[in-house]
């Protein structure tokens, strides 16, 4: 037992050395290329900036397999378009997700909620990348104003990157699906892409710890354009998440509770908006056996 209990222990502790210096790696990095990118951001013309991407992304995913010992695997490549403008539909659990994604393109657009615009220098990245920022609310305005800067990644032909959960998913798990990528598909008539990853088991999230071992990354069949909304999202939802459900090494765990596995979470939005109708249920049954 004495030497069970110093073997886990030593993998625990060669576990918190790797993430500590993955970690300072990612940040230290991050931030030389963000500064980097502000300044690519007043040169006219977006190939410098992006190129400037490509090689941040090159070195985090270096980071992630030499420091980390995270390796991942891309696969499904054969099923995107190669030509005409393409809204790629992933599952996001990690920060390391779009890493990989936008690795895997030369020119990638991508939805983000308005949050990040507080930031100044990430608004003026985000300008120069023609990122499509919606207002974190939803709504008619955000589907106006994702449909106007859209436009120019549409005529450009250009790969468009949203997750449709709208928020990092702990591994195993989903959110509520968000009809926005539906509405985009109808403003852009292309083709839907979705993706669907394990490597929330090795990055999770937003956790410090990262665990060593593969992960998957696989582009699914397309979804053509065309369908009703309540068909489109089912087929989003399913292919999503019943091959990311597929991918789970549950021989090697990583960050991955088993029991966690198919349950929907909610925001503290969504949790309060079901809080509200559970409250008006319970006082409505009150009232009639009253």
């Amino acid at each position: 037992m004495a030497k069970l209990d110093k073997a886990a222990c030593a993998r625990q502790t060669a576990s918190m050395v790797r993430s500590t210096l993955f970690n300072l790696f990612f940040y230290g990095v991050t931030a030389i290329y963000a500064l980097i990118g502000v300044v690519l951001s007043l040169v006219p013309g977006r190939t410098l900036l992006m190129g400037s991407l490509r090689r941040y992304t090159k070195l985090i995913r270096w980071g992630m397999r030499v420091i980390a010992g995270i390796t991942v695997e891309v696969t499904g490549h054969d099923r995107v378009p190669g030509s005409g403008p393409v809204i790629i539909a992933a599952k996001h659990q990690s920060y390391g997700d779009g890493i990989i994604m936008f690795h895997q393109f030369d020119d990638l657009s991508f939805v983000t909620g308005d949050h990040l615009e507080k930031f100044w220098l990430i608004k003026v990245i985000l300008a120069k990348m023609n990122a499509i920022v919606v207002e974190s609310c939803g709504g008619e305005a955000s589907r106006a104003r994702m449909a106007k800067i859209g436009k120019t990644v549409r005529e450009q032909g250009r790969r468009i990157l949203i997750y449709p959960e709208g928020h990092l998913s702990q591994v195993g798990t989903h959110h509520p699906y968000k009809k926005g990528v539906w509405h985009m598909q109808q403003d852009f008539g292309c083709p839907v892409v979705p993706v669907a990853t394990n490597l929330g088991q090795r990055w999770h999230m937003t956790d410090w710890i990262k665990y060593k071992g593969a992960a998957k990354l696989e582009f699914l069949d397309p979804i053509p354009p065309g369908l009703g909304k309540d068909e489109f999202m089912a087929i989003l939802k399913d292919r999503i998440e019943t091959r990311s459900a597929e991918l789970l090494d549950l021989d090697d765990l990583g960050a991955l509770n088993p029991a966690d596995i198919g349950k929907i979470k909610l925001n503290k939005v969504a949790q309060a908006r079901e809080d509200r109708k559970a409250a008006r249920a319970k006082a409505d049954n009150s009232e009639s056996a009253a």
